[in-house]
């Protein structure tokens, strides 16, 4: 059985960068649990076949349209291990429509019990606050080419609220089958 490193080829190297950019910064790196790591897919065809790959590492919490497109997260059977302590889940979306990304692992989340309190706590950190009067609030710190995000809920978390409350938007049945 193939682990999960050959199909996240730059596993390690990404959480060394993100590891080595709070550490540039002046933040501890264990603020918080380390609760996802996020994969881009290039194509829908690569989201399909990233999608069915993985769901042999763990269970899939949730698929639904966010943001105009496909996001699927998997609950790890086996945490990722990492200098963040171990990390429960992995999350795979879709590309965006008309948008340009670089496919691979684009950012991870770490749950903090206040985000003013980290504000106040590393006022140096040029965090971006333009999300923190969201209705999901967050910071996220640029680590180019990849991000860090801070959030005082987990992605599980959110995910059994958004289902207990009927919020997910399923992807429709001819999504992928649409020329886009």
């Amino acid at each position: 059985m193939p682990n999960l490193d050959d199909i996240l080829t730059n596993l390690d190297h990404f959480l060394a960068e993100l590891e080595q950019g709070m550490l540039d910064h002046g933040l501890a790196l264990r603020l918080g649990p380390m609760d996802h790591v996020c994969v881009r897919a290039a194509t829908n065809q690569e989201y399909l076949d990233l999608r069915e790959r993985l769901a042999q590492f763990g269970e899939a919490l949730v698929e639904g349209m966010i943001g105009g497109r496909p996001i699927i997260t998997f609950k790890l059977a086996h945490p990722i291990a990492s200098a963040f302590g171990p990390i429960p889940c992995l999350e795979l979306a879709a590309p965006k429509v008309g948008k340009q990304h670089t496919p691979g692992l684009e950012h991870s989340e770490i749950v903090v019990p206040s985000l003013e309190q980290l504000l106040l706590d590393y006022p140096w950190v040029p965090f971006n606050r333009s999300d923190l009067a969201s209705s999901a609030p967050e910071l996220s710190l640029n680590i180019a080419p990849y991000q860090i995000k801070f959030h005082c809920q987990s992605l599980a978390d959110t995910i059994a609220t958004e289902i207990a409350h009927h919020q997910v938007v399923p992807v429709p049945d001819d999504y992928f089958e649409q020329k886009r």
